[in-house]
């Protein structure tokens, strides 16, 4: 049997007195898992908790490998690109345009996969929505402060090959080929 007693007391000093209410009604009735409401709640949300910190965590784990692999893809691109970077400077083009051309493809190849994540968001929000709690499984608050910080992460992590286009030099670029 459960019971709930409400009380202005603190509920720990409540404890003795109900274990000498219980055993002069019947001495062999044991008075087990003795809580607040608090701690039933807590208790009771215990595995809904580890499910978001996991998740959590696998979603930051996937925002880095994101990031990585966003720039390792770009650096790439960069290093195979060294002797058209090299032409178009010497032809003229200021680094301002090198690093906003390199961010564009960035964008576009971030663009593409925002773009795959959400037809796939869409497809599965089915499955999660059982364990959302106060939020829509299809929640465009949601979903665009996800496809902001995927722009932002990304855009961060195809910076610096970026600024490593625009600082190619035209005369190194050619002599490597």
């Amino acid at each position: 049997m459960t019971y709930e007693i409400r009380t202005r007391m603190k509920p720990e000093a409540l404890v003795p007195s109900l274990r000498n209410v219980v055993q002069q009604v019947d001495p062999g009735l044991p008075l087990v898992n003795v809580r607040t409401q608090d701690g039933q709640i807590a208790a009771d949300l215990i595995q809904e908790r580890l499910f978001v910190t996991l998740t959590s965590g696998f979603g930051v784990l996937a925002l880095a490998l994101a990031c990585v692999g966003i720039y390792g893809v770009m650096e790439y691109s960069v290093a195979n690109r060294r002797n058209e970077l090299g032409i178009r400077m010497a032809l003229g083009a200021q680094p301002g345009q090198v690093r906003a051309m390199i961010l564009r493809e960035s964008t576009r190849l971030t663009g593409v996969g925002i773009v795959a994540g959400l037809a796939a968001a869409l497809v599965l929000t089915r499955a999660v929505h059982s364990m959302l709690y106060g939020v829509r499984a299809w929640d465009p608050v949601t979903m665009a402060s996800g496809v902001m910080i995927l722009l932002t992460v990304a855009l961060a992590a195809s910076w610096i090959p970026a600024r490593r286009a625009a600082a190619v030099q035209p005369m190194d670029a050619l002599r490597h080929e």
